[in-house]
């Protein structure tokens, strides 16, 4: 007898996000080696990126600034077009929908942005931000139906459903983002993407926000896809961690398993930045070398240039991700090849 196997919530394959440079004729003329030439430059934003997100985790995404990560979250929310690749939303394909058949997918999908000052429009009063959305699912529901709803989804984050007739601006960043957290919920979705959701908010508010959403995804069954530079936010909220370089796939584990045992060299400098409260840390590793532009990407690893263990296949040959014994994924040649320390 066959065991069916459950296919994951979200899925991405060879996921590429390229943005032009040069929009005009006169734009693309470049002087190069004594002539006139046509060029058009792109900036390489994400580079061949596979990743599969299972129904109840939060996945992590993870890197420096420019790496792609906040492009990954707006190429599945649809928000931006895929250059090459494909997005698979509960086994349907959403990367090549219209507008109008993308709706019922973007109700079970919802995003909460980075700056909880913009993402909110100033002239509407919360209680007209928050009714928007449920309006716009819903139109059925009547007013009173509409006002119980967004005044649930309020209690829930810690709001004061009387707060409904104030507007953005007399409110702390903190409660800006518990109100934008608010109006990812009011219509029932089952994934949620943020990005860098607590990035711009105090330190001290910082852990308020981060256990408000995992006590919404414990209460409501969410699933997260979770982008941020902080990896200590990471080994709080994340179940599983995916490490971009340039635009590509570097390291995907386990959370636990990738700060126990990172494999790559890329992930073993990230973390051995993070600041820890004792002796025993690894010594903080100093990356060398210049970093590529996403422009001109280099033809091999993307990496390479400031990995001690480069050799000639990592600048003539792309890496692919490899599993390994422990269930992680690794896009490394020195790996491969058991040539790490």
């Amino acid at each position: 007898m066959q065991t069916e196997t459950r296919q994951p919530l979200l899925k991405i394959s060879g996921l590429e996000k390229r943005f032009e440079l040069d929009k005009g004729y006169l734009e693309t003329l470049k002087f190069r080696k004594g002539r006139i030439v046509s060029e058009r430059r792109e900036v390489h934003a994400v580079n061949g990126v596979s990743l599969a997100v299972e129904r109840g985790e939060a996945l992590c995404i993870v890197g420096e600034s420019g790496c792609g990560k906040s492009t990954v979250a707006r190429l599945v929310a649809g928000l931006l077009k895929p250059s090459a690749g494909q997005i698979h939303y509960d086994g349907q394909r959403t990367d090549n929908l219209s507008r109008k058949a993308l709706a019922p997918v973007r109700k079970k999908m919802q995003m909460i942005f980075q700056n909880p000052y913009a993402s909110l429009n100033p002239r509407m009063t919360i209680q007209q931000a928050l009714e928007e959305p449920v309006r716009f699912h819903n139109p059925r529901l009547s007013r009173a139906e509409l006002k119980d709803q967004v005044a649930e989804v309020m209690r829930s984050v810690g709001v004061d459903p009387s707060w409904g007739y104030r507007y953005p601006h007399e409110f702390s960043g903190g409660q800006r983002q518990r109100i934008a957290i608010a109006r990812s919920l009011t219509v029932d979705p089952e994934f949620v993407i943020a990005d860098e959701p607590i990035s711009a908010l105090d330190v001290s508010i910082q852990a308020q926000v981060l256990n408000l959403m995992l006590k919404a995804k414990a209460v409501r069954g969410l699933t997260y896809l979770f982008i941020t530079h902080d990896l200590s936010v990471v080994q709080h909220f994340g179940t599983r961690v995916a490490v971009l370089y340039l635009g590509s796939l570097c390291e995907l584990a386990d959370t636990a398993t990738l700060f126990s045992a990172p494999k790559h060299p890329y992930t073993k400098a990230l973390l051995s930045a993070v600041p820890q409260l004792s002796d025993e840390r690894p010594n903080h590793i100093r990356l060398k070398g210049e970093i590529p532009t996403p422009i001109n990407l280099p033809k091999g690893c993307p990496f390479q240039s400031r990995c001690a263990y480069a050799t000639s296949r990592c600048s003539a040959e792309r890496p692919e991700a490899i599993p390994q014994s422990d269930g992680s994924l690794v896009a490394c040649h020195a790996v491969e090849e058991g040539r790490l320390d």
